[in-house]
């Protein structure tokens, strides 16, 4: 089978934040949910994979195809994983551990992300490391006596910025917040502090405490992007091109309509849709309309 432009039905989860934004404005199916938290557009993590909705493949899903037909990711399994999500409360302060981490459990690999802001609330902030450098005991300290929150950065946020968030990172996405997430293919999340939310939800501090860099959030803050995970790029307009032979590259529409033309598929793409341009795919044709996340994997 030659590969074609792969459409793709995200894996959706609920979470006690999560709003319905996602349904209500991108065309999400939250497939009977409560809300529509997460929204894993390109995904083929165990927890939740994407599914095929067009072509010879419809039906199965990513991870599926990503171990049957290597050579459209790279010959390397699908590291990447790009999700929406919709904060309608604030998610709990957390961290997420490096590649190799001593907490990190076998199989497990870090977790760097960076968040591209589609819309926020007036006075909506994220939590970004660290006002000052401090020490470990400093931060533990901090987490049992329930101060935590003087010790942290807020970045007030507006549409269109974008932040890049590397391992080890403690970060909360504040309520308000509706964004787009590319980050490795890892759900390892390490959570510090939940709000007091109730029924309580499982912290995780001796591994936090393992895994966060306790100073000052001092990441790039820029599109385009390259970092040694993936790289993402904002595009507006029409364009021309073709994927690399041993990278793929996937377009997450964040508004607007547009016309994919690849592999003798004609594909329209609106807000909210994913669709994946496997590696050695030959060339593409993309109408102007829309507004896109462009990740290379």
């Amino acid at each position: 089978m030659q590969p074609y432009p792969i459409l793709l039905a995200p894996y959706v989860s609920e979470a006690v934040w999560g709003g319905r934004r996602l349904a209500e404005e991108y065309g999400v199916d939250p497939g009977g949910k409560a809300n529509c938290a997460e929204a894993w557009v390109l995904s083929a993590h165990p927890k939740g994979s994407a599914s095929i909705r067009n072509g010879a493949l419809t039906g199965q899903s990513l991870a599926a195809v990503a171990a049957q037909k290597p050579a459209w990711f790279g010959g390397k399994p699908l590291g990447v994983l790009v999700k929406l999500i919709d904060a309608r409360e604030a998610l709990s302060v957390q961290v997420h551990p490096t590649d190799g981490a001593p907490c990190l459990r076998p199989g497990e690999a870090g977790k760097t992300e960076c968040w591209y802001i589609l819309d926020a609330a007036p006075g909506a902030s994220l939590t970004l490391g660290f006002r000052e450098q401090i020490t470990k005991a400093t931060f533990e300290r901090a987490i049992r006596e329930n101060a935590l929150s003087d010790l942290l950065r807020k970045q007030p946020v507006r549409r269109g910025d974008f932040f890049f968030i590397p391992a080890g990172t403690l970060h909360a996405i504040g309520a308000g917040v509706l964004l787009a997430e590319v980050q490795q293919s890892s759900d390892t999340t390490y959570r510090v502090f939940d709000y007091n939310r109730q029924p309580p939800r499982e912290l995780h501090i001796s591994q936090a405490l393992c895994a966060a860099e306790l100073a000052p959030y001092a990441a790039k803050e820029a599109l385009p992007l390259r970092c040694p995970y993936f790289s993402v790029a904002e595009w507006q307009g029409a364009r021309q091109g073709a994927p690399p032979q041993d990278a793929f590259l996937s377009l997450l529409v964040l508004d607007g309509r547009t016309q994919l033309a690849a592999a003798g598929e004609v594909l329209p793409l609106r807000k909210g849709d994913c669709v994946l341009l496997p590696a050695g795919m030959g060339g593409y044709t993309l109408e102007s309309g829309a507004h896109i996340l462009a990740v290379q994997g």
